[in-house]
């Protein structure tokens, strides 16, 4: 295993930190530490550490949920020291392996609640970060609200000194800052939404005004929520791919990690009590991060969905595979050139023509063995986030809808769980209820359009969409996807 002790003594070629962890006092708690912030917040924090005056910004790493597999990650996370190895891979093949040390203690909160709460309430403690996926942050589909009626959102505001939500913490954390005199912390999600701050500060206000209207109005001058971009491949490690990460590192590592090299983080720098030196660390700090969030969601983010979606129909288990098929790379890159840039605003210093070949590129690294279940996942969600905007600005200038028409009957049919070489696999749609899976299920091939992933553009004129989506569901089920991609 990775601990204090073994660090002396990493194999050739890995990288241990440039700092003493003894040194390291925390100034981050981080809710939902999952692989994407192990290999990006966690990975940026890291590098500031080693900066002159920076060490007291270490993270405290929490988890919400219970169950055998959380409490696995809890013990590994302690056995380890709270180190883990990241191993970067370029398309080329070649690597660079590190040891991680900017988190500092790992807390499953079912178990510690109190402790997570001292650690909100702690002065010390200024930024209150998350990933906790885009369909995390409790807002209605419908009402574009806070949804309320959520059992646990419900159990948090009868008892809120002993939360269970994200909700329930952070707000209780500030409740108690604010009693004792202390300053808000900044609430910063980095999660891949479009202005995620926003979104963040919705949810959490509005569970904020369910339990105290003065507590919320408090917050709401007192706390800050900065939008922000990010940007990592960061594939689940299964079991073998862990195996092979340790005997090509020489490391025995309990919680190792891959990513690609490219990475990418834009902030807007609006911090209520102070932030790491991140800007020397090559995160971009901004006045505003919209024209970055369109780049990224419309192109890179809009293009994994496709590829997902379409590889699963096709039997492909892997991103680099899906693109690596010349019909699916024409695809993409037909949507980008046709669809996206001509209505697409670049994000300063970015081009988007280099931008979309850094994309393809990406996307073709296989070391990454990036699952296609994995991006097709929570596609209710993703649709609406990386499709939306397209689609929108297709329908308002009466363009050619081929390309999401496909997409989209694409996502209705991985729906059903059934590939083209005969064999199935489980859809993964969190926010979908039994009575949402008989709709996505259905025969009936229009059915599909009252799903959610469709709110986006039903106030526009979308009956020819519609009428193209069923059309190509049609071809799909019955000719196969080379098929559709031909019309």
């Amino acid at each position: 295993m990775i601990t204090r002790e073994t660090l002396k003594h990493l194999p050739t070629g890995v990288a241990s930190p440039s700092y003493d962890l003894k040194d390291i006092k925390p100034g981050i708690l981080h809710f939902g530490v999952g692989n994407f912030f192990r290999a990006h917040e966690a990975y940026y924090v890291d590098k500031a550490l080693a900066l002159p005056g920076q060490q007291g910004w270490g993270i405290i790493g929490v988890g919400l949920t219970s169950g055998d597999r959380s409490k696995k990650k809890a013990e590994d996370f302690k056995q380890q020291d709270c180190l883990f190895s990241l191993t970067e891979t370029a398309p080329s093949g070649e690597s660079k392996r590190t040891v991680i040390g900017a988190l500092r203690d790992y807390l499953l909160a079912p178990e510690k609640q109190e402790a997570v709460l001292e650690y909100l309430a702690d002065p010390a403690i200024k930024i209150v970060s998350m990933t906790i996926t885009e369909g995390g942050y409790n807002i209605d589909e419908h009402s574009g609200e806070f949804a309320l009626d959520n059992e646990a959102v419900q159990r948090d505001l009868a008892n809120p000194e002993t939360p269970s939500t994200i909700f329930g913490y952070v707000v209780e954390g500030l409740r108690r800052r604010r009693d004792a005199g202390n300053r808000a912390f900044t609430i910063m999600s980095c999660d891949n939404l479009r202005h995620n701050g926003n979104v963040a500060r919705k949810a959490f206000l509005g569970y904020a005004r369910a339990r105290d209207p003065e507590l919320a109005s408090w917050i709401e001058a007192n706390a800050t929520f900065p939008n922000a971009m990010v940007d990592r491949i960061t594939p689940t490690v299964s079991a073998d791919i862990a195996a092979r990460l340790n005997k090509e590192s020489g490391l025995d590592d309990l919680l190792p990690l891959v990513a690609e090299d490219f990475t990418q983080w834009v902030i807007e720098d609006e911090f209520a009590d102070g932030r790491p030196a991140l800007e020397k660390v090559g995160v971009q700090m901004v006045d505003d991060v919209t024209d970055y969030e369109f780049m990224k969601i419309r192109m890179l983010n809009a293009s994994h969905i496709f590829l997902a979606f379409s590889g699963l129909l096709l039997g492909y288990d892997h991103i680099d595979e899906s693109i690596n098929d010349p019909d699916l790379r024409k695809l993409v890159e037909t949507y980008l050139d046709t669809d996206v840039i001509p209505t697409l605003k670049a994000a300063p210093g970015e081009d988007l023509e280099k931008y979309k070949e850094s994309v393809i590129s990406r996307f073709s690294n296989p070391a990454m063995a990036d699952q296609n279940l994995r991006i097709g996942s929570d596609g209710a969600s993703k649709v609406q986030v990386f499709w939306t905007a397209t689609i929108q600005n297709l329908l308002k200038d009466k363009r050619e809808l081929d390309r999401v028409a496909y997409g989209l009957a694409a996502y209705l049919e991985m729906l059903r769980g059934k590939n083209e070489k005969g064999g199935t696999f489980e859809p993964i749609e969190p926010t979908f209820t039994d009575d949402t899976w008989k709709i996505a299920r259905s025969d009936d091939y229009e059915a599909g359009f009252a799903l959610p992933a469709f709110d986006g553009w039903r106030k526009l004129d979308h009956a020819a969409l519609d009428e193209k989506v069923t059309e190509l569901r049609k071809v799909i089920r019955e000719k196969g996807v080379k098929a559709a991609l031909s019309i």
